[in-house]
């Protein structure tokens, strides 16, 4: 074989030709090039051996009795199976040859007879190698083709986990708030297609989940979550919506409901699945759940104020002492409106000097005289008058504004405490009166608290123990630690520390043995029924007796009576506040009450 051997040792060419000299020829030089060659003598036995067995490549003469090769090339053309085989017609230089209707039956190349051989080598390998290339590029075009629908496929998948991800809880795996608003969403509009229909939310907030965080760590909180999803799961109908809204918060949407009812029901089903104990990392915790139930109706035009009723409902039932569930009504609404108009005027009111601070008067039961002022801040609003602590301290301890108003109540008793000594001295009198002044949980909290004590009382040149401070249980318990090592700061200056409402708390004993407390204020509850309740007078006898031998005063608050007050007398109390010496009064009165001296 010479080096125009063809690449393909199995190459197949089929030689169409009635004159067996051709055929002769032309198959001996090509079997020498190493083709598979087959030879036929007419067109009816060409069309059966390409269908048979299709050739690579045909050689096709053009004369032929009773079919001629165009009509050949024209049938194998017009098959599936033998429409790619490339055809080049052989002609003779004398023939009457057409190439255009040769070009447009199908043929690809001509070859003129008589043969010359490197011609038919050379045409014979072009035509192959063209379609060897049109064979390759059809084998990439259909590797692409797959590839791509592999690759559209894979897309469409990945499509599908982002649009599961983006409407799903990657911890708990339940739908979250994007899908439950739009699911919200289409259920307020078939409502205002079918005024009629009803439907109901539940929003559903696990309470003190920050306790296990906080002790237990968050992957044991995470756990949790994700058994309690799963409790939820198992009591919700299928056709209702269940999500994590966010947090320890849940959320379920109840479609096409008869009353509010099933809501109720359901509320209670959850409530009882959930008192039931979790298992966390070998620890058994208990968690109960506040739920809001608002019922849907086409008066509602916004999901968001849905979520927010039910919100407010959740908040109200929390209130009310956790681990219940509350109906949505329309004065819940109205007070919470109240609210967030009180808490925006209250982040205006330090900076307007809308507050003022009253005084009542702490009496010594020994003397009958004052002994100390409590300083109470009152706020005076502009619109709303005079405004209860009630309505504004909550709003205060919740929003984080009482630590800034809590300092300024602390800087403004101070200084009224040190203009009366001032008075007092120039009238020539003593003044031993003490000032108390009450922190809240959050002030106790914070780190720099001794620094602004020490801070008002260095800039009003004060003596530090003229200063008593109140602090609640919840304060001490809260943080024990930390409540011992302020204790101590505050003592070595020389500063009194009163428990406020004793009795209404925790009332730990060994707190009481633990931290050095110079006074217990009993609370009014224990008072004011002290002259007719056998019982109460037990208990206020029991907390001087446990006062007095840890060696600490007791004050008596709520006296609105001499009955009350000639009993506190007789059990050896030290101290008493309450109407019955006068209510809190503002600066002018409380001083006029002061320097007239008055006894009891």
């Amino acid at each position: 074989m010479n080096d125009s051997q063809p690449d393909n040792q199995l190459t197949s060419i089929l030689i169409v030709d009635d004159t067996p000299d051709n055929l002769y020829l032309l198959s001996a030089m090509l079997t020498e090039q190493g083709y598979n060659v087959r030879c036929v003598i007419n067109g009816s036995a060409a069309i059966m051996a390409a269908i048979a067995d299709p050739p690579d490549l045909i050689l096709l003469d053009i004369r032929m009795p009773q079919m001629s090769g165009y009509d050949v090339c024209k049938q194998l053309k017009s098959s599936e199976r033998t429409r790619d085989i490339p055809v080049i017609f052989l002609s003779a230089l004398n023939e009457v040859f057409d190439k255009i209707q040769a070009f447009e039956v199908g043929g690809l190349d001509y070859i003129t007879k008589p043969f010359e051989i490197r011609e038919v080598l050379a045409r014979i390998k072009n035509q192959l190698n063209l379609q060897s290339a049109k064979l390759q590029i059809q084998k990439l075009n259909t590797e692409l083709e797959q590839r791509v629908r592999e690759r559209t496929k894979e897309l469409e998948q990945a499509n599908l986990r982002l649009l599961h991800n983006a409407s799903h809880d990657a911890l708990t795996g339940l739908p979250n708030r994007v899908f439950f608003m739009e699911r919200l969403m289409a259920v307020l509009a078939y409502t205002h297609t079918y005024p009629s229909s009803q439907f109901a939310v539940l929003f559903l907030d696990c309470d003190d989940f920050k306790v296990v965080n906080d002790s237990l760590g968050h992957l044991a909180g995470d756990q949790l979550l994700k058994a309690v999803a799963q409790r939820l799961a198992d009591c919700i109908n299928p056709n209702y919506t269940l999500a994590r809204f966010e947090g320890d918060e849940f959320t379920v949407l109840l479609e096409q409901i008869e009353s509010v009812d099933e809501a109720t029901l359901l509320a209670e089903t959850i409530q009882q699945a959930l008192s039931k104990s979790f298992l966390l990392h070998e620890h058994e915790v208990f968690i109960n759940t506040s739920i809001g139930i608002v019922l849907g109706n086409v008066e509602y035009e916004q999901p968001e104020h849905l979520l927010r009723d039910a919100d407010t409902a959740m908040y109200q039932a929390k209130t009310l002492g956790k681990a219940r569930y509350q109906v949505f009504n329309q004065d819940m609404h109205t007070r919470a409106l109240t609210r967030l108009q009180l808490e925006n005027d209250l982040r205006r009111a330090i900076d307007r000097q809308e507050f003022i601070v009253y005084y009542q008067p702490i009496i010594c039961l020994l003397t009958g005289r004052i002994s100390s002022f409590e300083a109470l801040v009152r706020w005076k609003h502009p619109q709303r008058g005079l405004v209860p602590p009630n309505d504004f301290i909550p709003i205060a301890e919740a929003t984080g504004l009482i630590i800034p108003l809590g300092f300024w109540v602390l800087e403004n008793s101070c200084r009224q405490l040190k203009l009366w000594q001032e008075k007092s001295a120039q009238r020539g009198e003593i003044f031993d009166i003490t000032m108390s002044v009450n922190l809240s949980v959050k002030q106790f909290s914070q780190p720099n608290l001794i620094e602004q004590i020490d801070q008002v009382l260095e800039s009003l040149q004060l003596d530090s123990k003229n200063l008593k401070l109140e602090i609640t249980e919840t304060a001490i318990m809260d943080n024990p630690e930390l409540a011992s090592e302020l204790f101590e700061q505050l003592k070595a200056r020389q500063i009194q520390l009163s428990l406020d409402d004793f009795g209404t708390g925790y009332s730990s004993l060994s707190y009481l043995h633990r931290f050095p407390l110079d006074i217990i204020k009993i609370d009014r509850s224990f008072i004011s029924n002290l002259d007719s309740m056998e019982k109460n007078l037990e208990v206020v006898q029991a907390i001087l007796n446990l006062a007095h031998h840890l060696g600490m005063s007791v004050v008596a608050e709520g006296i609105e009576n001499q009955e009350q007050l000639s009993l506190l007398r007789l059990l050896g109390c030290e101290l008493a506040q309450g109407y019955l010496f006068a209510k809190p009064l503002d600066t002018e009165a409380a001083e006029t009450l002061f320097f007239s001296h008055p006894k009891w």
